[in-house]
């Protein structure tokens, strides 16, 4: 048995030295630590740990290298009663652990209760050849002089995918790397990227999850990762070279790739929960190190589980340690694996320090002044499932926000609900009403769809729900759709309908990419990705929600137009504002930094948006550009933008508003004519544009000389 000498009691978790490896475990309640090392055939040593320093038991262990698997044994109270579930026989994951070899074989020793019983009845079956390991990591990685792109925010363009989904099924990936880190940093992976013009990957979570019981026993896997069990380790199954620890040089790989290519690497980190549910889930790590400190109890029956995420357990931001934790597991994200910000899952929970979600919690003041943390990119899921949990709006100013209102008001507008004018000319304009006190426009997170609902495809092409593969009687997953799919339910081959869907996509493309804010693109809607009518796909680890890159006539057609959308917001600084429109005129201009027009051109009166719903409007966005001589001369230079939306079903003309520069305004692209090439076509003031039913057509200004001058 090798020796264990004191160590220190900081860093937590496994420090490897040249001499050997320091361990730490924060316990305020244990009465005694074992560290278990395991040997490749499973065999066990315990060392008791001794020193304990400010409820942190550690040692020292020399000679052990890199990849050696451990775990704890926690001894203390088993009083359920009382928030204590200690138990010995339990080997536990070590919370600070830099990667995780191996998943879950769901065995009744996992428990801390005997099946049929309640959770009072302990559970003494050794755990150990049930449960994955802990693995001790070399910190070795040369970086080779990387450096993180910083793109601004309001720059940003971000692509929300899933590490496997994004390549399991591309064939310009090598097999062996296809749905792991390094297919992500494959060539052709980057290519698309880049071919997009993407400047963030948002990645669904990669912390280290659990393939939960129920879905193992039907046959399925946690596809989205919502069931965290290791805040500092990459997520095992997507290493395509090993759980030795390999897995943690690999994703660093991936992301010194896309930074060279310039592009952002963003976590969808899940802090608000664990994978170890309530008093009924499975006894991984937490639970068993020290319950009372980690999660959230009932108030007088610490038994129970305070759930404010739906998924039985909530961390307990309240205790030091705990909020400990996650500030070392943003801060080794960022410093040692290079990361350039992070998507908080259901971030409410996050900010509760009593029940009632606290804008100035514990949480925000450290976030705030962090010297790290502070300087990288914040997103906010800002609500979660308990009483007062919506807080869209609400977050402090450092932070940018999904915007929920967004995505709502965008769907219903063009599905044609009757919704507040005001409404969407908020959204479309960066909802100044949400974020306008202390904040700027690029705090709203703009989205039609993400991972959570129907692909975009599936938007338009379906009214009800088809989730029955998730072995839940279809009673998962948004119950209605804010959409509409031309009255046909599904696949069809009525061209007409078809057209249609196609045109409603390209629209909610457009105005997502029109928005002010920031755009936030659901991987795969480029290629009309389709989940068959799931809009809860987080079990379907298979084609289901994986990207299909066949390549169609459809897919290519809708990927050319995507990019011409996403190259006109990186050539047109008017749509990327970083401040608020004001509705007034600017630089001594006659004209406003924004109009709203009625389809005769004339700007809408107080007496329009008292009318409310609109299905016709315009919007003119003065580029407010320094004017300079076209190529040939004979026009100005100018970023001002028409934009004309119709969610109505029948044809209609918009007329060109009077235009105090005498310019000329050029086409750019056209909704319902997706192969017309910019310039096609020209207007004058005065002059009727054809706008087809739900279409959105955007011009551009190009000023005469003459009317530079003015």
């Amino acid at each position: 048995m090798p020796p264990v000498w004191p160590g220190r009691s900081y860093p937590l978790g496994a420090t490897l030295t040249a001499e050997g490896c320091n361990f730490s475990l924060f316990s305020q309640n244990a009465d005694g630590v074992e560290l278990c090392l395991f040997d490749e055939d499973g065999s066990e040593t315990r060392l008791r740990l001794e020193e304990v320093t400010a409820h942190r038991f550690h040692g020292f262990v020399p000679g052990l290298r890199a990849g050696q698997r451990y775990g704890f044994r926690v001894h203390g109270p088993f009083e359920p009663g009382n928030g204590h579930r200690f138990n010995a026989h339990k080997v536990l994951l070590d919370p600070y652990a830099r990667a995780i070899d191996g998943q879950v074989k769901w065995n009744e020793a996992v428990y801390g209760y005997h099946f049929g019983h309640d959770d009072l009845d302990r559970n003494d079956a050794d755990s150990a050849p049930y449960v994955p390991k802990s693995v001790v990591v070399a910190d070795d990685f040369d970086w080779q002089g990387d450096v993180p792109p910083r793109t601004p925010l309001h720059e940003s363009m971000i692509y929300e995918v899933h590490v496997k989904g994004f390549t399991a099924r591309h064939l310009g990936v090598p097999e062996a790397l296809r749905g792991t880190y390094a297919g992500l940093a494959t060539d052709p992976a980057i290519e698309h990227l880049l071919l997009l013009g993407v400047t963030a990957v948002e990645l669904l979570p990669v912390h280290h999850f659990v393939d939960d019981h129920i879905l193992v026993d039907r046959g399925l896997h946690n596809y989205w990762g919502y069931n965290s069990i290791g805040y500092f380790a990459p997520h095992s199954a997507y290493s395509a070279s090993g759980e030795d620890g390999q897995q943690v040089s690999e994703f660093k790989d991936m992301v010194k790739r896309l930074h060279a290519a310039g592009i952002e690497v963003i976590l969808d980190v899940v802090y608000n929960h664990t994978a170890e549910g309530n008093q009924m889930g499975p006894t991984l790590s937490f639970r068993g190190i020290d319950n009372a400190s980690y999660y959230r109890l009932v108030d007088g029956d610490a038994r129970y589980y305070m759930d404010y995420t739906g998924t039985g357990n909530s961390l307990n931001m309240r205790h030091p340690s705990a909020l400990q934790l996650i500030m070392d597991s943003l801060r080794y994200w960022v410093t040692e694996m290079h990361v350039d910000g992070f998507r908080f899952d259901l971030a409410a929970t996050l900010a509760r320090e009593l029940h009632d979600v606290d804008r100035l919690s514990a949480f925000f003041d450290i976030i705030q002044q962090d010297p790290i943390i502070s300087r990288v990119k914040l997103i906010a899921e800002p609500w979660d499932v308990g009483e007062g949990g919506y807080q869209v709006g609400n977050f402090p100013p450092l932070w940018s926000e999904w915007n929920g209102k967004y995505r709502d008001t965008m769907r219903d507008y063009w599905r044609g609900q009757e919704a507040g004018l005001s409404e969407f000319a908020y959204r479309l304009t960066g909802s100044s009403d949400l974020y306008g006190d202390d904040r700027k426009p690029y705090a709203s997170i703009n989205f039609i769809t993400a991972h959570d609902g129907f692909t975009l495809h599936d938007l338009v092409s379906y009214n009800e729900k088809h989730n029955e593969a998730n072995g839940e009687d279809n009673q998962d997953g948004e119950s209605h759709n804010r959409s509409w799919n031309c009255g046909v339910e599904g696949p069809t081959d009525d061209p007409e309908v078809v057209e249609l869907r196609r045109r409603q996509v390209r629209n909610m493309l457009a105005t997502l990419f029109l928005s002010q804010g920031v755009p936030m693109l659901l991987g795969g809607d480029e290629l009309m990705r389709t989940q068959g009518g799931n809009n809860n796909a987080y079990c379907q680890d298979n084609e289901t929600s994986w990207y299909d890159w066949q390549g169609n006539t459809d897919q290519l057609r809708l990927l050319g137009f995507t990019r011409r959308l996403m190259d006109l917001r990186r050539a047109h600084p008017v749509l990327r504002r970083r401040r608020w429109f004001q509705g007034r005129s600017v630089r001594g201009s006659d004209e406003k930094d924004i109009v709203w027009l009625r389809p005769d051109g004339s700007e809408m009166t107080e007496d329009d948006w008292d009318n409310g719903f609109a299905k016709i409007l315009g919007v003119f966005l003065n580029g407010d550009a320094i004017p300079s001589r076209g190529p040939r001369g004979e026009h100005i230079v100018d970023d001002s933008m028409l934009l004309l939306f119709s969610a109505d079903h029948d044809d209609a003309d918009f007329a060109i508003p009077a235009d105090p520069c005498a310019g000329r305004w050029d086409v750019l692209f056209d909704t319902a004519r997706p192969d017309e090439l910019e310039g096609d076509r020209s207007y004058k003031a005065g002059d009727p544009v054809p706008l087809g039913g739900r279409s959105v057509i955007v011009l551009a200004r190009r000023r005469s000389p003459e009317g530079a001058a003015k």
